[in-house]
């Protein structure tokens, strides 16, 4: 099927790389893995080092932290190094040796006798949650119950930013056929979650944990407005118990420190491309770093 017969598409027998395959993002990606150049990555002074940029993966990360240093974990203070995915950050060495496969958000926990890389966010998520024992029952259905929905939101957000994000803003022309078939899917999710949220404050039940900070920075944004300018489109606010839960956790505190975190776009005063101590939010916004130069 074809919007324009002119753009039907037969596949060849092999299929051979296209540089110029188009997209918003069509020159970052490469069929190949492993580093382009050469370059270390910061370390300052913290037990972790976070790398990562404030997309909905990365503010998982960034807003556990900050709930973690909110809840006095003073053990979990963090560095936070910028990694601009559009400049091919990503692919330099020190990135690939701390994630092999180029995605933000990548972790070193140095807090050890011997530094040790984390990544995938479901994974960074996971050894915050166990190290310090918060945001995730230590056992039990409870526990089973989070992990249910921590990987949940591993498998079903790819068709929500991968599949509808990519072809609804993203794509270099719009396509019917993706387009219908991704927010079919995209608001299954969300039914999904209305459903589970009807009777229950948090997504796992009682208790706020790792799963809704995995969860609200997909489907939360998504609500709220702030992914793909698609919220009339979806008619996201149908999904009333969806919309309810987002707002709760868009008031806190720790989430909207986590969500400034390696930010590069929005309102300048929501900008911390770095972050080293707390103090930061209230010194280092790019708001006050512009008006300082």
């Amino acid at each position: 099927m074809s919007d324009n017969p002119q753009d039907e598409y037969t596949p060849p027998s092999v299929w051979t790389y296209d540089e110029e395959n188009g997209g918003t993002w069509g020159s970052i990606n490469r069929p190949t893995a492993g580093s382009r150049f050469e370059r270390e990555l910061p370390v300052g002074q913290h037990p972790f080092q976070l790398y990562s940029l404030a997309t909905p993966n990365g503010q998982k990360v960034t807003i556990l932290f900050e709930e973690l240093l909110a809840a006095g974990e003073t053990g979990a203070e963090y560095d936070a190094w910028l990694i601009k995915i559009g400049d091919l950050d990503q692919f330099g060495s020190g990135f690939v040796a701390a994630n092999p496969n180029s995605k933000i958000p990548a972790l070193v926990d140095r807090s050890g006798s011997e530094p040790v890389r984390v990544f995938e966010s479901a994974s960074i998520l996971m050894h915050l949650a166990e190290k310090f024992g918060r945001f995730l029952p230590a056992s039990g259905p409870a526990r089973t119950e989070a992990l249910n929905w921590l990987f949940w939101q591993m498998g079903s957000a790819p068709y929500l930013g991968g599949g509808f994000g990519h072809f609804y803003a993203y794509a270099p022309y719009k396509m019917r056929y993706p387009i219908d078939r991704f927010t079919m899917e995209t608001k299954r999710q969300l039914d999904v979650l209305d459903r589970e949220l009807s009777d229950r404050e948090w997504i796992a039940g009682a208790d706020y944990s790792i799963a809704d900070m995995a969860i609200w920075p997909w489907y939360g944004n998504l609500v709220l407005g702030r992914l793909y300018d698609a919220a009339d489109f979806l008619d996201v606010t149908s999904y009333k118990n969806v919309l309810r839960w987002a707002e709760v956790i868009d008031a806190r505190e720790a989430v909207n420190r986590g969500r400034m975190v390696n930010r590069v776009g929005g309102p300048l005063e929501t900008q911390l491309h770095e972050r080293h101590s707390a103090a930061d939010f209230e010194t280092r916004t790019q708001d006050k770093l512009e008006a300082a130069e």
